[in-house]
């Protein structure tokens, strides 16, 4: 009886040390890219697909993930304050009490912006949930040389 009790504890520690160290193995961050360069809600809609498709795929799996979607040109749009025809689901996604708040990140284009703005003689607003960066194909770039995957819409 005690034979049988030790080794049947024997096998729940090297199941739990397998399982563990499968689990490590998995453990990396998969980091995706997204790309917006066109001023077409369905383009803006499906990236936000994509994104949330590849979050929740991965926390299903119980994996880490990372997105990030950069627009630039005429996607920029997608993170003007003013028009921005996803700019209500950005924030939702965003949220604090969505399911994935901290797992999503959008990228603004200053270039971009600094075009448009003196193109349309006025400053133009970027949605609280961006972060402007210097270039988008600049940071585009930057993020695939760290490994992070790409994806055009």
């Amino acid at each position: 009886m005690i034979a049988i009790a030790r080794s049947i504890g024997i096998a729940f520690a090297f199941g739990l040390v397998a399982l563990t160290g499968a689990h490590a193995q998995g453990g990396k961050t998969h980091r995706v890219a997204i790309q917006v360069d066109q001023n077409d809600p369905a383009v803006m809609n499906l990236a936000l697909n994509n994104a949330e498709n590849i979050i929740e795929y991965y926390r299903d799996k119980g994996e880490d993930v990372d997105v990030e979607i950069v627009a630039y040109g005429p996607g920029l749009n997608m993170l003007r304050a003013d028009t921005s025809p996803v700019k209500d689901r950005i924030a939702r996604m965003a949220s604090a009490d969505a399911t994935f708040p901290d797992k999503i990140a959008f990228s603004a284009c200053n270039n971009t912006l600094q075009a448009m703005q003196k193109r349309e003689g006025h400053a133009i607003t970027i949605i609280p949930q961006a972060k402007i960066v210097p270039a988008g194909v600049v940071r585009l770039m930057e993020l695939e040389e760290q490994g992070w995957s790409y994806i055009r819409p």
